[in-house]
């Protein structure tokens, strides 16, 4: 239904066998040590930098709140990083589903100039994307850069609806005609193949029965990105190579599609899908995020 064109990716390092284990290693995993390349351990020259301490704001996508977050933000802040967390208009504990893309950003806004959170890392996931593109044109003074994970980079005067297959697009119309208050409700099987394709379908189940329907306007609104598009803000993006939300090739698709519309750009890949990795290896996400975010 949704076509998807398999590509093998490779590791960087072909005899990634034969490297030392603590090169892959987190510096935060568990039994990590530094990889003295035969110096003996205690020479401090050989040592890894000691991680660097970020403030991360997370930006969830459709049909999820800022509970997506809870297993990732855990992570980072036993790390030594703060995280804060937003929950944006028409989704989590707010029944209003009537709500712009205008009023999504503002949520988001207000909650940084509230705690008047500064020097931080905006992370958007999804259409989280395009909210964090908006964001930072109100307050680029207040961040230090913007982490893109699977996300939608639209061009200016774009919708998210724009950048959908033909075929996905035409389902979420008429999901959202067979709504009673303009919202999208994902199928389960949809949910399954584009969303968590690398989960068991025990976990599927689990993380579908949190899934609630998605107000459809901010779709389809049209963006003035103008301003987006002048900001120096340094950017990043994180690309996951199962991540089935969005076919790859064919004019569609996360990197290289979205992430080169943001000029330059730092990329960092791993291997996961849209919405699973979130649950089941939370340190992994935390990691490419901090890869990601750090100077």
């Amino acid at each position: 239904m949704f076509p998807y064109l398999h590509t093998n990716h490779q590791l960087p390092y072909p005899n990634y066998r034969f490297i030392p284990l603590a090169y892959y290693n987190s510096p935060y995993s568990e039994g990590w040590r530094p990889w003295s390349n035969g110096a003996i351990d205690s020479d401090e020259r050989y040592r890894l930098p000691a991680p660097q301490r970020l403030t991360f704001v997370l930006v969830h996508g459709s049909w999820a709140d800022a509970h997506f977050w809870d297993g990732v933000a855990a992570v980072l802040r036993s790390q030594g990083h703060a995280v804060y967390t937003p929950e944006y208009a028409g989704h989590g504990k707010d029944p209003n589903k009537d709500v712009t893309h205008a009023m999504i950003t503002k949520s988001v806004v207000d909650f940084i100039t509230k705690l008047n959170l500064r020097n931080f890392v905006l992370v958007g996931h999804s259409f989280g994307g395009t909210v964090i593109q908006k964001v930072a044109e109100q307050v680029p003074d207040r961040i230090n850069r913007l982490v893109f994970w699977d996300a939608f980079v639209l061009k200016d005067g774009e919708s998210l609806a724009d950048e959908l297959p033909p075929q996905t697009r035409q389902g979420f119309e008429q999901l959202r005609a067979g709504s009673n208050d303009d919202t999208i409700m994902l199928p389960f099987p949809l949910f399954r193949d584009l969303f968590v394709n690398t989960a068991t379908l025990e976990e599927a189940r689990r993380m579908y029965a949190g899934v609630t329907p998605e107000p459809a306007r901010p779709l389809f609104e049209k963006l003035d990105l103008k301003k987006f598009y002048e900001l120096p803000t340094p950017k990043s993006y994180v690309y996951f190579f199962q991540d089935n939300a969005l076919p790859q090739g064919e004019g569609f698709g996360w990197n290289p599609h979205m992430s080169t519309r943001l000029g330059q750009f730092r990329l960092i890949v791993g291997d996961g899908d849209h919405f699973t990795d979130t649950r089941t290896r939370p340190d992994m996400v935390a990691q490419k995020f901090y890869e990601a975010g750090r100077d």
